[in-house]
């Protein structure tokens, strides 16, 4: 139990009017315009501090971790307990045993931020190694305890902070790398469905892996005939193309603009007894020439990064979006299929269906679209916090003879 009194002896923060409502339905978020500045000014608090809040009536709405500098001033801890290393352990052995359920081997998104009661925080798990992303100044002040808790729940023989997302920026934190535990001189393995790969994580992409997609990844199996021609546009370390390899596909092609990362496609591919092209190059570029060439693939997937990362990026998003899609179906032959993806929390699942749909359309062929995935389970999306959803695949059918 927590102690009382150094919870009692915790600065306030005290909310305006009314501006309860969102907290007591769950969601976890204090913006800056719902403090009362008056009683509470933000300039009191430093980043990281942890607060008790208080509606503007003096009801205790529970613990938060406050930073001035942030739009999102303050995240709910949804808790009495002064959070240390203890506290953690709790939270990471709760996580725990939903990956267990769901994955018979350990790799995995192990904490996910919120949805798991630990706002800011992301965890990956690869094996005996662990890659941990901080991006609130809260979690940031809580990063000792974070490795010990981390250290007793899974005993981990290597442990990354890998730092250097663009949330950092936003509040006011470096971008760092840091290697705690163990090494990450090589590539860290990752089993997916029993498929084999090399993952770069100090040096790739997020944390270094995408289980995000695993679930798509395994919906594609069903939409790969034999001996079809595939295209994995944005490809990184070739997950979706290895995985079309498998399914029966006689040529994949890997698309990215990084040749480090096409070259450990390859090798994956290897790895599982399959082959791949590599083509390195703007998306964009490779897509318009291949649609020069004449080329038409089976299959077609693009999962790009996020084109939208602030709500005023949108319209630039949905064009680009629209532009890749209709780039995409161009380079599908006739009952070829497109899987469209996008990780933007910012573009719903309807601006992305409509940006396919005009796509289509200025493509000048039909689609139909067969279903649509989310992220993967061990990315649980809690109830009332619709940002803790954010992935979307539409797996889409281009059929001449219906028009």
């Amino acid at each position: 139990m927590s102690d009382p009194v150094n919870v009692a002896q915790l600065p306030v923060l005290r909310l305006k009017r009314n501006e309860d409502r969102r907290l007591h339905a769950g969601h976890l978020w204090i913006f800056s315009n719902e403090i009362d500045t008056t009683q509470s000014p933000l300039v009191k608090f430093k980043a990281g501090e942890l607060v008790r809040v208080l509606a503007h009536n003096d009801r205790a709405l529970g613990l938060a971790y406050v930073n001035p500098q942030s739009l999102i001033a303050a995240r709910m801890l949804e808790t009495w307990t002064i959070p240390d290393a203890k506290w953690l352990v709790t939270r990471l052995s709760v996580a725990l045993r939903l990956r267990e359920r769901l994955y018979p081997k350990p790799y995995y998104r192990l904490v996910y931020g919120e949805a798991d009661g630990l706002p800011g925080l992301v965890i990956d798990r690869y094996g005996s190694a662990c890659v941990v992303q901080i991006g609130t100044a809260g979690m940031e002040a809580l990063k000792p305890r974070i490795h010990e808790a981390l250290s007793q729940v899974l005993k981990c023989e290597a442990v990354l902070f890998k730092n250097d997302s663009s949330a950092r920026e936003l509040e006011g934190l470096p971008s760092y790398v840091e290697t705690a535990l163990g090494s990450f001189d090589r590539p860290a393995l990752v089993i997916e469905d029993g498929l084999e790969f090399d993952a770069p994580l100090a040096e790739g992409q997020k944390t270094g892996w995408f289980f995000d997609q695993a679930a798509n990844r395994r919906t594609l199996s069903r939409y790969v005939r034999k001996g079809a021609r595939v295209l994995d546009v944005f490809s990184y370390v070739g997950a979706w193309g290895v995985r079309a390899a498998r399914g029966g596909a006689r040529e994949v092609t890997c698309v990215d603009s990084s040749a480090a990362a096409l070259e450990l496609a390859a090798a994956n591919a290897e790895r599982n007894g399959h082959k791949i092209i590599a083509r390195k190059g703007d998306a964009f570029d490779v897509l318009e020439d291949l649609a020069k060439q004449g080329e038409r693939f089976d299959v077609v997937v693009i999962d790009p990064p996020a084109f939208a990362k602030r709500k005023k990026d949108l319209p630039k998003a949905l064009a680009a979006y629209k532009r890749l899609n209709k780039l995409a179906i161009q380079a599908l032959a006739d009952d070829g299929i497109l899987v469209s993806c996008s990780c933007s929390f910012h573009v719903s699942a309807e601006d992305l269906q409509e940006a396919i749909a005009k796509a289509a359309r200025g493509a000048g062929r039909h689609l139909q679209i067969l279903e649509m995935g989310g992220q993967a389970p061990d990315h649980p999306v809690h109830p009332a916090i619709p940002e803790t959803r954010y992935l979307k695949a539409y797996f889409c059918r281009v059929n001449d003879g219906l028009k």
